[in-house]
């Protein structure tokens, strides 16, 4: 039996060689089969895309309706309450007719005398009926043009203030015609109320965001939900 190589020891009766520690090579891992069927890995989480813009700001501005200034509602308000005021005016002038026909003959007769009773009360007829008509008359016209008014109708303004010179005149007139007797007292103020109403009404209408309001006509909202003209 040979000797043993140097560097090697004998175990039993079987020579081991001695190896170099550079020399060993480190154990390589298992490879890894494929995953179980029971235990699948999850897909990465995706992140969610965000939203488009609701507003294009390319777009064209839209038609819209504001609320109208302050000066506006308080001058719209006004109207209303001189109409309701000429209304009750005209309800009561048309109550009375009975007991205002023969004082409004008897004013013709102060100016004329020497005619027939039957032309005196056709007379104070016709009177009576011209003024009526005039109050009934300007109530409508004053409505109409609170409706154009509050639709932006041009030149509304100039139209109102006609009505409201004409209102004085009828207070002047019925002083001497309608607005007499006992019931004389309550038809002016009740007129005079009609006509200071409307002239405050008139003034609110003409302040500067009322004139703006007008004059825009139309409300226009740009794209982004921004807002052109408002008071």
């Amino acid at each position: 039996m040979p000797p043993p190589p140097p560097g090697s020891q004998a175990i039993g009766r079987v020579p081991v060689a001695r190896v170099p520690a550079s020399e060993v090579q480190p154990a390589q891992p298992a490879p890894q089969g494929p995953p179980q069927r029971g235990r699948a890995t999850p897909p990465p989480r995706r992140e969610a895309p965000e939203r488009p813009p609701t507003a294009n700001p390319n777009a064209a501005p839209v038609l819209t309706k504001f609320p109208p200034p302050f000066t506006v509602r308080i001058s719209q308000f006004l109207w209303v309450m001189s109409l309701l005021a000429g209304a009750i005016a005209v309800v009561y002038i048309f109550v009375i007719r009975e007991d205002q026909l023969p004082l409004i003959a008897d004013a013709v007769r102060g100016v004329s005398e020497g005619r027939s009773d039957e032309t005196y009360t056709a007379a104070a007829d016709i009177i009576y009926w011209a003024v009526f008509g005039i109050a009934v008359g300007l109530l409508l016209w004053q409505i109409v043009l609170l409706v154009s008014f509050s639709n932006r109708k041009p030149n509304v303004r100039w139209w109102q203030l006609g009505t409201v010179v004409a209102q004085i005149l009828l207070f002047l007139l019925s002083l001497e015609i309608i607005a007499v007797g006992d019931n004389g007292p309550l038809v002016r103020q009740v007129l005079l109320a009609q006509w200071g109403l409307a002239l405050v009404a008139l003034l609110f209408s003409t302040f500067r965001g009322a004139l703006q309001w007008t004059a825009r006509r139309h409300d226009v909202r740009r794209a982004g939900g921004d807002s052109a003209g408002e008071f």
